[in-house]
């Protein structure tokens, strides 16, 4: 390929990546492990935090973003930190969550100060926290494989906790989840449970199965799904009419792929359908150590069968249109460039506009047959003049309804609620594209929240 065809091609891939791309979900962060949960309608996604710049897996916090239609996802900040436990060292790495009788428990690996991995549990009366640790210590101090804990609650009740690399360990819990029932078992690490391994020879790793477990059920048939090795990891799947086993391998859901040298799965079923989490190192500065959530539409066939993934662009379509005449957060976001999430004791979780012309992309917005006649938002700057938030619609060069003009509010903890008539007559369902625009060479604006009013 010519030098002149490859710049050709990689604008024509630019332009396609910021026009139609979903993945991966989260922009303003890296963000990887992903555990969604489905509550009251609303799917909650919690996740690892990889720290900007990491070449290690420097991870200090868990996060919390939320969706209703699959499309825009709304940042809550950091839900729970390793520090939050007493006990705890360093290293907030893979998560899960889940509700029971109207209590939501966590479980999270963390290093003790001791040098020692564990799974620690905190408990929360609301998804969003606060979450406080109830033993003050780990729940599981078994190996130094206690890492990635899947938590699972079976139709009967029964709740069982999956986790350990390089090998899959479980135990039932209590019906309080935050106390063992019975010991501590495996899965027999064979190749019928998961797949003969390729290449290596390690004598501890005779299969695929490497560490990531996700429990999932359908149909009466348990999936078991894993990161699998050798490195770089792929996901792979093993099925059981039993949640304790024999397991039996199935083979891949997703080859390896997307730079970053782990993976890690997360399936749910959520309005009708389901979808699978996972991450990559798609965002500009990504790497294996600076990774970012994704998500794609999960298919099985007549035999149950879960059909093999590639990494795509994402969700094409919304589940359900956004009413633009409520607040919505400024961190409800479907796809953004230079744009990093913030938060503070003020307001809570904003965002920040690194450089001139970045932007954020909100999906499948109602305006109705009516149409708007202001727009309202708050905002800030350090900055003195010419400093303007641009409202445009379908694209970030598209027809401009409204311009802001952010006033100097000296700070991250001053801002102001400035409103703008919408100058260019709208109706019907828009993306909108809020183009965030100064001279400055960094942090253009500070923006929290906005809304539309007739």
């Amino acid at each position: 390929m010519t030098i002149k065809r490859t710049l050709i091609y990689l604008c024509i891939l630019f332009i396609s990546k910021t026009g139609i791309s979903q993945n991966p979900i989260i922009q303003t962060n890296y963000t990887a492990d992903p555990a969604p949960l489905v509550y009251n309608d609303k799917l909650y996604l919690y996740t690892s935090h990889d720290e900007d710049e990491s070449t290690w897996f420097t991870m200090n916090d868990w996060r919390l973003y939320t969706t209703e239609d699959m499309v825009n996802w709304t940042d809550h900040g950091a839900v729970l930190a390793y520090d939050d436990f007493d006990w705890a060292k360093q290293n907030a790495w893979a998560p899960q969550a889940i509700e029971r009788d109207g209590k939501f428990y966590m479980y999270v690996p963390i290093t003790s100060r001791e040098g020692k991995n564990g799974i620690g549990v905190a408990v929360a009366n609301s998804p969003y926290g606060p979450f406080i640790d109830p033993l003050g210590k780990p729940l599981i101090s078994n190996s130094n494989a206690d890492i990635d804990p899947s938590v699972f609650i079976d139709d009967d009740g029964q709740a069982y906790l999956f986790w350990g690399n390089p090998e899959c360990y479980y135990v039932k819990l209590n019906e309080d989840m935050i106390s063992l029932k019975g010991e501590i078992s495996k899965i027999p690490n064979t190749i019928e449970a998961f797949g003969k391994r390729e290449g290596e020879k390690d004598e501890r790793r005779p299969t695929t199965y490497e560490e990531g477990p996700w429990l999932y059920k359908r149909n009466d048939l348990y999936y078991l799904f894993f990161a699998a090795g050798p490195l770089p990891e792929h996901i792979g799947y093993s099925t059981s009419k039993n949640i304790t086993g024999p397991y039996e391998y199935k083979g891949k859901v997703m080859p390896q792929e997307g730079g970053a040298f782990t993976n890690h799965p997360g399936i749910i079923d959520f309005k009708g359908n389901t979808y699978f989490f996972y991450h990559n190192a798609a965002l500009p500065g990504g790497s294996g150590f600076t990774r970012s959530v994704a998500v794609e539409k999960a298919n099985f066939n007549e035999e149950d069968a879960i059909e093999q993934m590639q990494m795509t662009d994402g969700i094409e379509e919304a589940l359900q249109t956004l009413n633009p005449y409520v607040k919505n957060e400024a961190e409800t976001i479907a796809w953004s460039e230079n744009v990093k999430a913030k938060e503070n004791e003020i307001v809570g979780v904003y965002i920040t506009a690194e450089k001139n012309e970045a932007f954020t992309k909100i999906r499948e917005v109602d305006f109705r047959k009516e149409g708007p006649s202001k727009f309202t938002a708050r905002v800030g700057t350090v900055h003195n003049g010419d400093v303007t938030l641009e409202v445009r619609l379908d694209d970030k060069t598209g027809k401009k309804i409204a311009k802001i003009e952010v006033p100097l509010t000296g700070g991250e903890d001053r801002w102001e609620l400035i409103s703008s008539e919408v100058t260019e007559k709208v109706s019907g369902v828009h993306d909108v594209y809020f183009v965030f625009k100064g001279k400055a060479p960094r942090k253009i604006l500070h923006f929290d929240y906005w809304l539309f009013s007739k």
